[in-house]
């Protein structure tokens, strides 16, 4: 697999994590909104930019491929399995 086919799915994989992170944080905190939720995953996504930058920057042409690669994916699946995993730790039966 080349580098940036790494980055992209384990990007995916992150934001799995991070909305699972988003969710328990939701969970356990009293004043937990969205915009502390997207901080979740901003600092996520940040944090594992500069880890595949120092692993992958001499093997990609562009050093903004790192950046750029794999966030449309992260954000999509962070967003919809926050919702997933939010609604199945809190259902509610509508009468």
């Amino acid at each position: 697999m080349t580098p940036l086919n790494v980055i992209y799915w384990t990007r995916f994989l992150l934001g799995v994590v991070a909305a699972l992170l988003s969710t328990l944080l939701t969970n356990f905190a009293q004043e937990f909104t969205f915009l502390n939720g997207m901080s979740v995953a901003l600092l996520l996504y940040i944090v594992s930019y500069y880890i595949y930058k120092s692993m992958f920057l001499g093997k990609v042409e562009k050093p903004t491929k790192i950046f750029t690669t794999g966030i449309g994916i992260y954000f999509i699946t962070w967003i919809v399995m926050w919702v997933l995993f939010f609604t199945l730790m809190n259902p509610t039966i509508p009468l």
